[in-house]
């Protein structure tokens, strides 16, 4: 993949402002993703305890920040859209006094640092990665803003089976005189890392960037900061979950492919990074 990244990433900053209003109305304080997939996987891989101190990376409106703090962590989130922290801000709760916000670019490492060395227990990334034109210089920071044995716990698409370059499948089969659906996906793209550009929500005002990697790339990055992957989990909705107008969005009908990937990695105490 050869782009201009800073070019990429200014794109990605301003989709995202213009897509935040839209975003926050529906998003809210979660949906299917997040209930059913993301929030229960986060929180057995992350295994939070009260009185930790949490880094929230590309935190949006504050959704997962408010859970964290909610479970007794005390949390920096910070994004790199002001119009996401805005929303965030405004979604008042009880346990805002334990939130810190932030405007902060999470491909930045001069920044990232200014948060403070050693200063985290815990990190977590929700469905963010694949927005970021670069992901090495979070990593490296990661490596230094968390305690020695710290975990960073991040989900995303999942790049085997979610990715831009795939497409739901539906085929009807006559099977001794009853007609049977059977639901697939079709990937035509995986090993080579992409840009392309698609829309999270249906009727957001502006596409938004999608960086395809690879698990050699994703996880790479990771490793090569000083991170061993210690947790792992894929997703995917059980066969009974509704399913909604679209039989091929992502739901009970694709109860055997996981649309998400959650993982959890942790510092190596032989592998912190001081450079």
């Amino acid at each position: 993949m050869t782009v201009d990244l800073k070019q990429a990433n200014e794109e990605t900053r301003a989709a995202w402002n213009k897509n935040a209003a839209h975003w926050d109305a529906r998003m809210g304080e979660g949906n299917d993703f997040v209930e059913v997939l993301i929030w229960p996987a986060t929180q057995r891989l992350l295994r939070l305890r009260a009185g930790e101190r949490v880094l929230d990376v590309a935190c949006g409106n504050g959704l997962h920040a408010r859970r964290l703090a909610a479970l007794g962590a005390e949390v920096v989130a910070f994004d790199f859209a002001e119009e996401m922290i805005a929303h965030a801000r405004q979604r008042a709760s009880e346990d805002g006094e334990r939130i810190i916000y932030a405007v902060l670019d999470a491909t930045d490492e001069t920044a990232l640092l200014s948060l403070g060395e050693r200063r985290f227990d815990a990190a977590i990334c929700q469905m963010a990665l694949m927005d970021m034109a670069e992901i090495k210089p979070l990593m490296r920071a990661l490596a230094r803003l968390l305690r020695p044995g710290g975990r960073f716990v991040f989900s995303v698409t999942h790049p085997c089976f979610n990715n831009p370059h795939m497409a739901h499948v539906a085929e009807e089969e006559d099977r001794e005189g009853n007609i049977m659906t059977t639901y697939s996906v079709k990937v035509f793209r995986y090993i080579s890392s992409t840009l392309a550009h698609g829309l999270g929500i249906r009727g957001q005002p502006r596409p938004q960037i999608y960086f395809h990697r690879p698990l050699q790339v994703l996880l790479g990055a990771a490793f090569d900061a000083g991170f061993v992957l210690d947790g792992l989990e894929e997703p995917a909705f059980p066969p009974d979950h509704p399913v909604g107008k679209n039989p091929l969005s992502w739901g009970a009908n694709f109860s055997e492919i996981p649309p998400v990937l959650v993982a959890r990695l942790r510092l190596s105490t032989s592998g912190i990074q001081e450079e």
